[in-house]
């Protein structure tokens, strides 16, 4: 996510994230499980699916926010405080990186297993 924010490529919250759906530039979501409003994660699922485009489910939307740059770091680069977003979507993955294509197989798998 960090290399996408770098680039440009990274949309935060709803508004930005359905917007980037429904334009269908979004290459990869992710979504907050602890987002309390559950029309919230039915609109971003249903753009999901509509684009086809892969979600992945992250446990806290404080971990999420991190992810994206909504933090404050303190001297030694621990989160002092960050701040909760519920949905990001990568419309560009920025440079092409191991880990990206680590992610990249993991999804294409995942999503064949769910079409047996």
């Amino acid at each position: 996510l960090q290399k996408a924010m770098i680039h440009g490529g990274l949309k935060k919250g709803l508004h930005e994230c359905a917007k980037a759906l429904d334009r269908r530039s979004a290459r990869l979501c992710c979504l907050a499980r602890n987002c309390e409003n559950e029309e919230y994660k039915k609109l971003i699922k249903a753009l999901c699916d509509e684009g086809e485009v892969h979600v992945v489910m992250v446990e806290d939307g404080k971990e999420l926010g991190a992810w994206c740059g909504l933090a404050k770091l303190d001297e030694e680069g621990t989160v002092k405080k960050a701040v909760r977003t519920s949905c990001a979507v990568v419309t560009d993955f920025g440079e092409e990186t191991r880990a990206l294509s680590v992610l990249l197989d993991f999804l294409k798998k995942q999503a064949d297993g769910a079409e047996l």
